[in-house]
């Protein structure tokens, strides 16, 4: 995507901790003329590129219907604690980021950028991790032009939601960062604004086929693109 073009991106997801920081990069970048973030809350920023739709889910194809869009980013998802049952978090993380995607290929986008989870497999014997490889999987059958799925472990961010788990993480886990090698390199914690940069690199790279980016590839992708002054 060329700089100050016509494009128009759309953002799923976009008052989540990805999502909106996802957000303000895309809207400070200039690679769009126009980012539609879609969430359900109002966001708690704005930006001239920046049209923020407050909508439910649920009613995505009606409460959206004659929108275009040239890339699609999808930062959707939920835990199983928060959705409460096994059921309702795959209605989430499998169900609607799939209907997701549907929408934004009819509506014109050929690249599609999704956050997906470290160790997704579709034959995992954990159900998290199982139903993001089967997520994954559904998401090739679609057949983008170019398909970027990231694959971080633990997320570090300000977030609106106190988690008891996540607050202890995100202070040992820089420490336990330097011991996960090889393997388990991808098990280390990443904060939000590099996978939001890196979600912007991969659509940039115009890569064709799908590719699949864990800890060591986001943080990569990330440094060129975070080393350019904010517009």
């Amino acid at each position: 995507m060329q700089p100050d073009s016509g494009a128009v991106a759309l953002v799923a997801g976009a008052s989540g901790l990805v999502g909106t920081e996802l957000a303000r990069v895309l809207a400070a970048s200039g690679d769009y003329r126009r980012v539609i973030a879609l969430s359900r809350r109002p966001l708690a920023f704005e930006s001239p590129r920046l049209a923020n739709r407050i909508l439910r889910f649920e009613n995505l194809e009606q409460d959206l219907r004659g929108t275009t869009c040239d890339d699609a980013y999808c930062c959707l998802g939920s835990t199983i604690r928060q959705a409460g049952t096994q059921a309702a978090f795959r209605a989430v993380d499998h169900d609607l980021i799939l209907r997701f995607a549907r929408f934004a290929q009819a509506a014109g986008a050929k690249t599609l950028v999704v956050v997906s989870a470290a160790g997704a497999a579709a034959d995992s014997r954990n159900f998290y991790l199982r139903v993001k490889g089967e997520t994954e999987l559904a998401l090739e059958a679609l057949r983008f032009r170019s398909l970027h799925l990231m694959q971080p472990s633990l997320i570090l961010g300000s977030r609106k939601q106190w988690r008891i788990t996540e607050v202890v993480g995100g202070v040992v886990m820089p420490l336990v960062n330097p011991l996960l090698l090889g393997r388990f390199e991808q098990w280390r914690a990443i904060p939000a604004r590099t996978i939001a940069l890196a979600m912007r690199a991969a659509a940039r790279s115009g890569r064709l086929g799908v590719h699949r980016h864990a800890w060591r590839s986001m943080r990569l992708m990330a440094q060129p693109v975070a080393s350019k002054p904010r517009v």
